[in-house]
Protein backbone atom coordinates (compact mmCIF):
# COMPACT_ATOMS: atom_id res chain seq x y z
CA UNK A 1 0.00 0.00 0.00
CA UNK A 2 1.45 3.26 -0.91
CA UNK A 3 0.43 6.53 1.52
CA UNK A 4 1.36 9.86 0.82
CA UNK A 5 -0.13 13.28 2.81
CA UNK A 6 -0.34 16.66 1.09
CA UNK A 7 -1.13 19.92 3.45
CA UNK A 8 -3.70 23.36 2.19
CA UNK A 9 -5.08 25.90 3.89
CA UNK A 10 -9.13 27.10 2.33
CA UNK A 11 -8.77 30.48 0.98
CA UNK A 12 -11.59 32.22 0.81
CA UNK A 13 -12.48 32.30 -2.74
CA UNK A 14 -13.30 28.54 -1.67
CA UNK A 15 -16.21 28.90 0.73
CA UNK A 16 -19.64 29.77 0.05
CA UNK A 17 -22.44 31.75 1.45
CA UNK A 18 -22.51 29.28 4.54
CA UNK A 19 -18.34 29.88 5.46
CA UNK A 20 -18.05 26.26 4.37
CA UNK A 21 -15.85 25.19 1.82
CA UNK A 22 -17.33 24.72 -1.27
CA UNK A 23 -18.12 21.20 -2.21
CA UNK A 24 -17.17 21.11 -5.92
CA UNK A 25 -13.54 21.77 -4.06
CA UNK A 26 -12.68 18.61 -3.35
CA UNK A 27 -12.48 17.07 -6.46
CA UNK A 28 -9.70 19.61 -7.04
CA UNK A 29 -7.98 18.54 -3.45
CA UNK A 30 -8.44 14.81 -4.49
CA UNK A 31 -6.36 15.88 -7.85
CA UNK A 32 -3.66 17.70 -5.72
CA UNK A 33 -3.00 15.04 -3.33
CA UNK A 34 -2.94 12.42 -6.57
CA UNK A 35 -0.32 15.02 -8.41
CA UNK A 36 1.85 15.13 -5.34
CA UNK A 37 1.20 11.37 -4.31
CA UNK A 38 2.84 10.29 -7.79
CA UNK A 39 5.35 12.84 -8.10
CA UNK A 40 6.78 11.72 -4.80
CA UNK A 41 7.33 8.56 -6.13
CA UNK A 42 9.16 10.58 -9.10
CA UNK A 43 6.22 10.11 -11.50
CA UNK A 44 5.20 13.47 -13.34
CA UNK A 45 1.95 13.82 -15.38
CA UNK A 46 3.49 15.69 -17.70
CA UNK A 47 6.11 12.51 -18.21
CA UNK A 48 3.45 10.28 -18.49
CA UNK A 49 1.56 12.49 -21.68
CA UNK A 50 4.99 12.94 -23.11
CA UNK A 51 4.71 9.36 -23.10
CA UNK A 52 1.53 9.13 -24.86
CA UNK A 53 -0.10 8.09 -21.48
CA UNK A 54 -3.59 10.35 -20.28
CA UNK A 55 -5.21 9.50 -16.81
CA UNK A 56 -8.46 10.42 -17.16
CA UNK A 57 -10.76 10.21 -14.19
CA UNK A 58 -13.55 7.06 -14.75
CA UNK A 59 -15.41 7.78 -11.73
CA UNK A 60 -15.25 10.00 -8.60
CA UNK A 61 -16.79 9.48 -4.84
CA UNK A 62 -17.32 11.57 -2.64
CA UNK A 63 -18.69 11.83 1.12
CA UNK A 64 -19.15 14.47 3.11
CA UNK A 65 -18.81 14.17 6.69
CA UNK A 66 -18.14 17.44 8.92
CA UNK A 67 -17.36 20.88 6.82
CA UNK A 68 -14.36 22.92 6.74
CA UNK A 69 -14.14 26.32 7.38
CA UNK A 70 -12.24 29.66 5.57
CA UNK A 71 -8.23 29.56 6.82
CA UNK A 72 -8.44 26.02 8.72
CA UNK A 73 -5.32 23.78 7.09
CA UNK A 74 -6.42 20.62 5.79
CA UNK A 75 -4.44 17.21 5.43
CA UNK A 76 -5.44 15.61 2.16
CA UNK A 77 -4.35 11.74 2.61
CA UNK A 78 -3.55 10.05 -0.78
CA UNK A 79 -3.83 6.05 -1.13
CA UNK A 80 -3.20 3.86 -3.46
CA UNK A 81 -3.97 0.26 -2.33
CA UNK A 82 -4.06 -1.59 -5.26
CA UNK A 83 -1.15 -2.36 -7.46
CA UNK A 84 -1.50 -0.90 -11.07
CA UNK A 85 -2.70 -3.48 -12.94
CA UNK A 86 -4.30 -3.88 -16.92
CA UNK A 87 -5.50 0.27 -17.35
CA UNK A 88 -6.89 1.10 -14.42
CA UNK A 89 -5.31 2.71 -10.94
CA UNK A 90 -7.69 3.57 -7.57
CA UNK A 91 -6.93 6.03 -5.54
CA UNK A 92 -8.40 6.51 -1.79
CA UNK A 93 -8.43 10.18 0.19
CA UNK A 94 -9.13 10.96 3.78
CA UNK A 95 -9.50 14.85 3.91
CA UNK A 96 -8.94 15.72 7.73
CA UNK A 97 -9.31 19.28 9.62
CA UNK A 98 -6.50 20.81 11.92
CA UNK A 99 -8.15 18.86 14.66
CA UNK A 100 -7.07 16.00 13.26
CA UNK A 101 -11.17 15.17 12.75
CA UNK A 102 -12.11 13.07 9.04
CA UNK A 103 -14.29 15.76 7.11
CA UNK A 104 -14.16 13.77 3.63
CA UNK A 105 -13.87 10.66 1.87
CA UNK A 106 -13.33 9.82 -1.12
CA UNK A 107 -12.16 7.32 -4.55
CA UNK A 108 -11.21 8.23 -7.80
CA UNK A 109 -10.80 5.86 -10.24
CA UNK A 110 -8.45 6.24 -12.98
CA UNK A 111 -7.94 5.00 -16.58
CA UNK A 112 -4.57 4.56 -18.45
CA UNK A 113 -5.57 5.75 -22.07
CA UNK A 114 -3.65 6.20 -25.06
CA UNK A 115 -3.46 10.26 -26.43
CA UNK A 116 -3.51 9.40 -29.40
CA UNK A 117 -6.25 7.01 -29.33
CA UNK A 118 -8.26 7.80 -26.66
CA UNK A 119 -8.26 4.29 -25.60
CA UNK A 120 -7.52 2.48 -22.61
CA UNK A 121 -4.13 1.21 -22.83
CA UNK A 122 -1.87 -0.70 -19.81
CA UNK A 123 -0.21 0.62 -17.18
CA UNK A 124 3.06 1.94 -17.95
CA UNK A 125 6.10 0.00 -17.05
CA UNK A 126 7.35 3.28 -15.20
CA UNK A 127 4.53 3.78 -13.18
CA UNK A 128 4.53 -0.43 -12.14
CA UNK A 129 8.55 -0.21 -11.34
CA UNK A 130 7.63 3.44 -8.82
CA UNK A 131 4.70 1.49 -6.83
CA UNK A 132 6.63 -1.71 -6.86
CA UNK A 133 8.66 -1.60 -3.48
CA UNK A 134 5.35 -0.22 -1.65
CA UNK A 135 3.28 -3.50 -3.18
CA UNK A 136 6.21 -6.25 -2.35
Amino acid sequence: MFVTTWKTRIRYAETDQMGYCYYGNYAVFFEMGRVEALRSIGIRYRDLEDQGIMLPVAQLEIQYKKPVRYDEEITIETTISDFPQGTRLPFDYKVFNEAGELTTTGRALLVFASTETGRPCPAPESIQIALSPFFS
